[in-house]
């Protein structure tokens, strides 16, 4: 497993890591022992990324993660990122209070079971947070009670993302970013490298749509957002399928699933697409089963992309994909 670093977090991580909402909540049934054995399987592979947050599962992901890591004894290898705010009901601007801030990382540090958070992340917080000079203030005095490591976003938008990396102290941004979603190549990947501020790809697979596995007939669980947040009933419909209708989004890659060749899987070539953008830091696919696990942490040993390849994949989207979403996020 290759790492990168993140300068401004001072901080080495696996290329590939693991995203964990799936273990929480909203995938369909994922049962503790299934979640432990996962957690297991991509530390063993040389994961040193996990992603969380604490309205995954109410909680339910950061405790799972928490225990897995510290029965191993793996606090001072692994980078455990979580996020706060979205359980704020409402989910409002003026919910990102100083004590609903220090409730929110309370909450955490308990259910990771530690004394330092390695890094917060605001998770997708109303667009107005981000220029909110008195949240990250008190973000900052965490940090300097040593409650926080360090402190990133989680963004919905490339206008989010430049705002927070134009803050001094955000140490990382985290979007939605795949061949189904290229718009941060533009301004917010050159604009993260320039200022050591770390990309954190999440929903590299389009909800598993760039896998290529699935048909117009597929279906998933009623408590899985591919079904209740297919048209953003629940939450920002760029979470799920990167926003990308679900019949374009199948037909599309069933063409990059074309692309993969002998060796490698369509999965893998969507996740060796973003790791060929040097500004990315690490890439947090999901996984439910052991083979997602392996199968996705191989992609770090990948050659880069053929130019040709990269050149079909900007196609698809041009002619496909960005009709749809480019001009939203």
């Amino acid at each position: 497993m290759r790492s990168r670093r993140i300068a401004r977090a001072d901080v080495e991580v696996s290329e590939v890591g693991l995203g964990t909402w799936q273990l929480g909540a909203d995938w369909g049934q994922v049962s503790d022992d299934q979640a432990r054995a996962v957690l297991h399987a991509a530390l063993d592979t040389g994961v040193t990324f996990l992603d969380t947050a604490d309205a995954y599962g109410d909680g339910r992901s950061e405790r799972l993660v928490g225990s897995v890591v510290a029965e191993r004894g793996d606090h001072d290898r692994v980078t455990v990122a979580t996020k706060a705010g979205r359980r704020a009901d409402p989910h409002v601007a003026s919910a990102y209070t100083e004590d609903n801030l220090r409730a929110w990382v309370t909450r955490s540090l308990s259910n990771l079971g530690v004394e330092r958070i390695d890094l917060l992340q605001l998770h997708c917080p109303p667009t107005p947070v981000y220029s909110d000079d008195g949240v990250f203030a008190v973000l900052d005095d965490l940090v300097a009670e040593g409650l926080l490591a360090k402190y990133g976003v989680s963004v919905e938008t490339s206008a989010e993302a430049l705002t927070s990396i134009a803050r001094p102290n955000v140490a990382s941004v985290q979007l939605v970013f795949n061949a189904f979603r290229r718009k941060p190549i533009e301004e917010v990947l050159p604009a993260a490298q320039a200022a050591g501020v770390g990309i954190i790809a999440r929903v590299p697979l389009a909800s598993g749509l760039l896998s290529g596995r699935y048909r117009l007939d597929t279906t998933f669980a009623e408590n899985d957002h591919r079904t209740f947040n297919r048209h953003g009933e629940a939450f920002d419909v760029g979470e799920t399928f990167a926003g990308v209708p679900f019949e374009e989004g199948v037909a599309a890659a069933q063409e990059v699933s074309a692309l993969a060749g002998e060796g490698r899987t369509a999965a893998q070539l969507a996740l060796r697409w973003i790791l060929d953008q040097e500004a990315v830091s690490t890439v947090i696919p999901g996984a439910r089963s052991l083979e997602q696990v392996h199968g996705n942490v191989a992609a770090s040993d990948l050659a880069p992309l053929e130019p040709a390849t990269h050149a079909a994949l900007e196609r698809i989207y041009d002619e496909r994909i960005r009709q749809h979403v480019h001009d939203r996020w």
